[in-house]
């Protein structure tokens, strides 16, 4: 029987990513690849901005716990831990007032181990430091498989996140902004413009996947205007601002095959660039919401359909953020 059962090995993740800045920091930026890791710690994790700017340096990742919006900054290093990465973290989560610090790394010393556990025992409760081990296991030739194993993190955090999403109250307008959400996950996923999508959560937005990392749709109900919004969300440091000057070129056969004029750029002066289409809605009429729900979901699909080929398609590789300064890659040294 024993012949029968394959052979279980490690594989060195650089040969899945040779570059972490390049190849494992996108990877793991992904909506997909980013839930494995939340499931790994116990919170739901959402991409706000990938090397975001603190001081001469850029943290990797820079994330929001979904349950209460708090920033979460994750630093990755593809080799054994050192004290450069580990000060990095703390200086990324003050210079951006993150709730927790997620160090992935290929390798951890009983050092820094160590120091994690320290950090954690001697630090507030609103303040978490997390180490994670990012392995690659084989079965024979089989493609390799990614497991996240913690290796350090506070020692009442699970329970602690478990009782921040058990007991927190929800205001009326919390309450409102979750039933909507639930409501479009389903009826999302049952009109098949997705085989699957994030938990609903009681917040003004909801991400769906366009399939290139840094680009989105975030839909959103605004309960103070009474809109709904359909969007797409180009985040600056992809290089939004190249990214819709190309896409402005095929303006007009985008508006058509979605059958709707769109707004283009509403707010010029934000990095972050968006083309949106709203609905004015009437959000206390329940009866109305199948009919509101329908359209955001309509609207959605047309979207994903009209942008996601065209955004994978998309040449950003001309080295330039969006004002014109150097994109340089100091390699692993975020």
């Amino acid at each position: 029987m024993a012949g029968n059962l394959g052979n279980l090995k490690r594989v060195n993740v650089r040969e899945q990513w040779p570059h972490e800045a390049s190849d494992f920091t996108p990877w793991l930026a992904d909506e997909e690849n980013l839930n494995l890791l939340g499931e790994a710690i116990g919170i739901e994790l959402e991409v706000e901005a990938v090397e975001v700017a603190v001081g001469p340096y850029s943290a990797d990742i820079l994330a929001r716990d979904s349950s209460n919006g708090d920033f979460v900054v994750i630093e990755n290093q593809l080799a054994k831990t050192d004290h450069d990465h580990l000060g990095k973290s703390i200086t990324y989560a003050a210079g951006l007032n993150a709730s927790a610090v997620i160090w992935v790394a290929s390798e951890f010393t009983d050092e820094h181990r160590k120091a994690l556990d320290w950090l954690n025992a001697n630090s507030t409760e609103d303040i978490s430091f997390i180490g994670i081990n990012v392995e690659l296991w084989q079965i024979n030739d089989s493609p390799p498989a990614v497991h996240f194993n913690v290796v350090s993190r506070p020692a009442e955090f699970g329970r602690k996140v478990t009782l921040a999403k058990s007991t927190a109250p929800l205001s009326d307008t919390k309450i409102l902004q979750k039933e909507w959400w639930t409501d479009f996950r389903k009826k999302l996923i049952d009109a098949r413009v997705v085989s699957r999508a994030p938990q609903a959560g009681a917040r003004h937005w909801y991400n769906v996947a366009l399939g290139r990392s840094g680009y989105h749709l975030s839909n959103a109900v605004n309960t103070n205007t009474n809109r709904i919004m359909v969007r797409v969300y180009m985040q600056h440091t992809y290089r939004a601002a190249l990214a819709l000057e190309l896409l402005l070129e095929q303006r007009g056969e985008i508006e058509n095959e979605i059958g709707e004029q769109l707004t283009w750029d509403p707010n010029p002066d934000a990095r972050d660039k968006v083309i949106t289409i709203s609905k004015n809605v009437e959000l206390d009429r329940r009866d109305r919401w199948p009919e509101y729900l329908d359209w955001m979901v309509d609207m959605t699909s047309k979207f994903r359909n009209a942008f996601s080929q065209r955004l994978r398609a998309l040449d950003l590789s001309d080295n330039l953020d969006y004002s014109g300064e150097e994109d340089i890659d100091d390699g692993e040294d975020s």
